[in-house]
């Protein structure tokens, strides 16, 4: 029984199932980012109650992933199998229950399992997902929102400002390649977005995020990048800005180590 008070920030759990989905629709919306909708008879009852979610994606190399992945129930661990596939974890961008369609959003970096498979994906392939184990609620208790991150928390970020109310403020910073990977960010909320471009030798995050003017009122903060940036980017907002550590949330996506996280 859930008996958190939906008036503070809480997780939710939800039952762990595996899916098979059918890529339906393959979209680039800008020259290193593609969407892939996948959907299917199997996303019937799917549940994503938390902006920055994460479904785990299966991607098999041989023959032997392949059945393992067909086979083995999510809920009996695929873990524990001696046969593991790749996994990787992304955030449900957008779904539709009625259409049974799920949006997952790919950066094409041009290696490892996810951005390999995403860059040749076609309608009718099958793609295994797990997920969301949870979500974290936020609720709409907040003046404003301070939302951090580079080209893999884009989704997060998008889907966080779709769900902001009119009179709600965000400001968004977000490292890109280069200005091509700039992306509409749509919301009802009163929202200023800092692109800070790679191939700009003058920019940087982390300098970015030192010199920025924090919104008033009552803020929430997200930080989702390479790991270890995000270690430096929450000290920074605790330190030089004062926030409080209560309602930064800051987490690695990926490591430049190359192993996964996102």
């Amino acid at each position: 029984m859930n008996t958190a008070n939906p008036q503070t920030i809480h997780r939710v759990m939800h039952e762990i199932k595996r899916r098979k989905l059918e890529v339906l629709r393959v979209v680039d919306l800008t020259p290193r980012m593609r969407r892939i909708t996948v959907g299917g008879p199997e996303l019937a009852g799917f549940i994503s109650l938390g902006s920055d979610d994460h479904v785990k994606l299966f991607f098999p190399q041989t023959a032997e992933e392949q059945s393992a992945l067909e086979n083995v129930e999510l809920s009996g661990g695929i873990k524990n199998n001696k046969v593991m596939p790749p996994m990787r974890d992304y955030t449900p961008r957008r779904y539709d229950l009625d259409a049974l369609e799920l949006d997952l959003d790919f950066v094409l970096h041009g290696d490892g399992p996810a951005s390999t498979w995403a860059a040749q994906a076609q309608p009718g392939q099958f793609l295994h997902i797990g997920g969301p184990r949870g979500s974290m609620i936020v609720p709409d208790i907040f003046d404003s929102y301070l939302l951090i991150g580079d080209e893999t928390a884009l989704p997060a970020i998008a889907r966080r400002l779709e769900e902001l109310p009119a009179n709600r403020r965000a400001l968004v910073v977000v490292e890109i390649e280069n200005p091509q990977e700039q992306q509409p960010l749509n919301s009802a909320a009163s929202v200023e977005v800092i692109w800070v471009h790679r191939d700009a030798p003058a920019e940087d995050l982390l300098s970015t995020v030192e010199r920025l003017k924090i919104p008033a009122g009552e803020l929430y903060t997200w930080v989702a990048t390479e790991s270890a940036l995000s270690r430096k980017v929450r000290r920074v907002l605790l330190d030089t800005h004062g926030l409080n550590d209560e309602f930064v949330k800051a987490v690695g996506y990926w490591r430049l180590d190359d192993s996964p996280e996102e």
